[in-house]
């Protein structure tokens, strides 16, 4: 029997510079410090106590007891200097005189400052503040400069020192390097630009970040080449932005919104080329910021004494009935006049508009949107007003009503109000192409409303499904990701009402064509089916217990009777059968043949049946079966069938299947089967619904590498 092999000896390589690999047994039981022992000895190094191990790889991270449980078979480690004595070596190097041996000492400590082992004992040996010092003086550039800041940015993520005691002077020598956008190395402004951001969302320091760098001088950060420096620039905008005041992200907005940032976003980052996972991030999270400006007036209501408001209905009422002439008179107006003409606009309360911006949301942003469509987009906001004033009243599609609900339709699909999530990434390019993006996209969907209401031919009545399919219109053509407001323009245009239809139900086709072949529904029918059978077996059984009128066929004697009368016994055993007439039913006991289910034999139908051989018609002889009797105990030896129509046939022919356990072959068992089994499994699944079912089931997780654990159990 093979011996069992320990599972905390892993087999491993361990390297030292000049020196012949060597291959070990890593024992997981023995103290760390006895293995850097037994590799010293090896390799002749005296003083073990100032090296350590590291992992191989592009971070070289050090071996400690915590970590040490990561090394598996197949590792190779590094025998290397300790980060105590890296540390030593570090700072002396960085305070010599020897300007390459600095320049040295500071790339390596850049790339050794992402381990955490080395961090603590940096920061402990006064190494950040060295690094902070040299910031401030100014006094290194180029690849010093920025080996120092990367540096800095890492120590910092450690989260070992807070940013908080960052000083003025720290804050203002970074922020120069932000500035100074032409004459720096890339690797100074991607590590400054971080290291503003940081002390934005982690200090009390936005006051002086934001008065000493600008939007301008981002924005030229944005048209960098490099793309982490471009991100970066997006972040601290982002930081800017979400740390203001109210009244500072208005003007941040503003600023943003202009045509020059605008075009700076869509030339060097939307059409730059592929946007990777981190700069979407930053994207949704701009998106996010600006519409959230817009939440304030979600949530108010109209005042009646809000006199901007007012002169906004006004001023929609009189650009959609006022002519030029009119114009002059419309002071003289009646209120009734104005109270229709406010009913033509389609507001509920067409005494008082008030009354319909008082629910919130959408508030006063969606009086704001009818208004901005109304003033800039006339030709087509007179063309839905006079459209649904000339329909009949049962066919209008109101827009006051209708710009409201979709205002707020609007606000759920953009998650108007939410605050940015850490993961999100959904951002639409073409709302970086337009200064008032929120409202032009309004005044899309409104048109795209009107439009699906008249292909719908709806009424008021139909209202929440319009919305449901405009809903669907909306979320589909924003999924293509258009890169501008036309371009969203033509993908619902292409997007009817009828497109909307016909994708819903290929989609739930596919969707049940998908799950039908799931292993897990597939078992799951396996197990349904007995029960699904058995019940169309009660039911083909219950048929035969109520009894069908069959045609009587001829034998070259005449009988006053035409039809017979076959019903089974309740308790499935024995048939009763006798002649009546065209109407009647008999009951069971009027019945005088009787057949015991016992002494049938088989069943026939199709060519071997014996009525066909004396029906000429085809169609009626596809209807014929008999009964084939034990010839020793009954005559005659069948019994023979016409069935009256198909439905009866193959009702028959499973239910005697049935009781001669037989299984049950006929096409209107397969289609009673598909129906009741499918209806079975989605009342199964309705808990499920929206869940997506996987074709095979997730694989069951190996067994745990040992079994020494335990749970210690309190009783109180």
């Amino acid at each position: 029997m093979p011996a069992v092999r320990d599972s905390s000896i892993v087999k491993i390589a361990v390297q030292m510079n000049n020196q012949t690999p060597r291959l070990i047994e890593f024992n997981q039981k023995q103290p760390l410090n006895c293995i850097i022992q037994e590799l010293c000895n090896h390799w002749s190094i005296e003083d073990a106590e100032n090296y350590a191990l590291q992992t191989d790889g592009p971070q070289n991270n050090y071996v400690t007891e915590k970590s040490r449980v990561d090394i598996r078979n197949g590792c190779i480690l590094q025998l290397t200097l300790s980060a105590a004595k890296m540390t030593t070596e570090i700072l002396a190097k960085i305070n010599g005189d020897v300007e390459a041996d600095r320049a040295a000492a500071l790339e390596k400590l850049s790339h050794l400052s992402t381990d955490n082992t080395f961090a603590e004992e940096f920061i402990n040996k006064q190494g950040l503040k060295l690094v902070t010092t040299l910031i401030e003086s100014g006094k290194l550039q180029g690849a010093s400069l920025a080996h120092l800041l990367a540096s800095f940015v890492e120590l910092m993520d450690h989260g070992i020192v807070s940013w908080i005691v960052l000083e003025a002077p720290f804050i203002c020598k970074v922020a120069s390097y932000v500035n100074d956008v032409s004459n720096q190395d890339n690797g100074v402004k991607q590590s400054a630009l971080s290291i503003l951001e940081n002390v934005i969302l982690n200090s009390d320091k936005y006051p002086l970040v934001e008065k000493e760098v600008t939007i301008p001088n981002l924005t030229r950060h944005l048209q960098s080449p490099v793309a982490i420096i471009r991100q970066n620039g997006m972040a601290l905008i982002n930081a800017l932005f979400m740390k203001a005041d109210e009244l500072k992200r208005k003007s941040l907005a503003a600023t943003l919104s202009s045509k020059q940032v605008r075009h700076t976003i869509e030339s060097h980052i939307l059409q730059g080329g592929a946007v990777d996972s981190d700069m979407a991030h930053q994207l949704y999270v701009q998106q996010t910021l600006l519409f959230n400006l817009l939440e304030p007036r979600m949530h108010t209501k109209m005042e009646p004494q809000d006199q901007d408001a007012l002169n906004k209905i006004k001023e929609m009422r009189r650009i959609a009935f006022d002519t030029d002439l009119e114009n002059k008179d419309s002071t003289n107006k009646k209120n009734s006049t104005f109270n229709k003409e406010y009913k033509k606009l389609g507001f509920k309360c067409d005494i008082n508009p008030v009354l319909d911006f008082t629910e919130t949301p959408p508030g006063l942003l969606a009086l704001d949107c009818m208004y901005y469509f109304a003033r800039n987009q006339v030709d087509n906001y007179m063309k839905i007003v006079l459209e649904n004033s000339c329909r009949p009243d049962e066919h209008e599609c109101p827009f006051g009503r209708t710009s409201i609900e979709l205002t707020k339709l609007i606000c759920n699909i953009l998650q108007i109000g939410e605050q940015p999530s850490e993961q999100g990434q959904t951002y639409h390019p073409m709302f970086f192409t337009h200064d008032h993006p929120f409202e032009e996209f309004f005044c899309i969907c409104i048109v795209l409303l009107n439009k699906t209401w008249k292909e719908m031919r709806a009424t008021a009545e139909d209202f929440v499904k319009v919305m449901s399919v405009v809903r669907e219109q909306i979320k589909r053509a924003l999924d293509t990701q258009p890169a501008n407001m036309e371009k969203f323009k033509l993908q619902l245009q292409a997007l009817t009402y009828s497109d909307i239809t016909q994708l819903w139900q290929q989609e739930q086709i596919n969707r049940e064509e998908w799950e039908s072949h799931a292993r897990p529904v597939v078992e799951l029918k396996e197990q349904i089916m007995p029960e699904i059978m058995d019940l169309i077996k009660q039911q083909r059984l219950g048929f035969l217990v109520e009894g069908t009128r069959f045609t009587k066929q001829s034998k070259g004697q005449r009988s006053k009777f035409k039809f017979w009368y076959v019903r089974l016994s309740p308790n499935h055993k024995v048939l009763h059968y006798g002649d009546c007439d065209e109407k009647s039913a008999p009951a069971l006991e009027e019945l005088p043949n009787k057949l015991a289910v016992v002494d049938i034999k088989d069943l026939v139908t199709g060519k071997d049946c014996r009525p066909n051989k004396d029906i000429k018609k085809k169609a009626a002889s596809q209807l014929a079966f008999s009964l084939i009797l034990e010839s020793q105990s009954v005559e005659p030896t069948t019994l023979d069938f016409l069935a009256p129509d198909e439905l009866v046939f193959d009702y028959w022919t499973d239910g005697v299947n049935s009781l001669l356990g037989k299984p049950m072959i006929s096409k209107e068992k397969e289609k009673d089967l598909d129906i009741l089994l499918g209806m079975e499994i989605k009342l199964r699944l309705l808990d499920a619904e929206g869940v997506d079912i996987p074709q095979d089931p997730p694989p069951i997780p190996p067994h745990p590498s040992n079994y020494e654990f335990s749970y210690e159990y309190e009783v109180k």
